[in-house]
């Protein structure tokens, strides 16, 4: 099983506050071209589940960017804050935002949209955009 922490993070100015229960310790990136655009690069990410407080909503913006997820941000300091995938009621949060967090960067997803100019050096496990639809859907 994998395991899970607990912490609480903030955007660059602090007016927006996470607080996670379960935070997987296993991080991933994500490629696709919405989350480069959105995070200035790869997504670098931490499943936090449903159990999730967000203090400071009032400085908190929410872009739906497609049917199935929208983005959180905060609306002072622009600091990209989580993803919300809406099936499952599911936070992706920044890794960024924890501090004193120990993650095992072990995935990557959307890699064929990946470009060339830069690469990880460490061994993790790579999915296609196609890959990670087929695993959202039931079986």
């Amino acid at each position: 099983m994998e395991k899970t922490s607990s912490g609480t993070g903030t955007c660059l100015c602090g007016a927006v506050k996470i607080t996670a229960n379960e935070i997987k310790t296993n991080l991933g990136a994500c490629h696709c071209g919405m989350c480069r655009k959105w995070a200035a690069g790869p997504y670098l990410s931490v499943d936090c589940g449903q159990k999730v407080t967000i203090e400071g909503k009032e400085s908190l913006s929410i872009y739906d960017s497609s049917d199935w997820g929208s983005r959180g941000f905060c609306n002072k300091c622009g600091s990209s804050l989580f993803y919300y995938l809406k099936p499952n009621s599911q936070y992706i949060v920044s890794s960024e935002i924890f501090k004193d967090q120990k993650f095992n960067f072990d995935h990557e997803i959307f890699i064929d949209e990946k470009p060339s100019y830069y690469d990880f050096a460490n061994e993790t496990k790579k999915m296609t955009g196609e890959e990670v639809f087929k695993s959202f859907s039931p079986q």
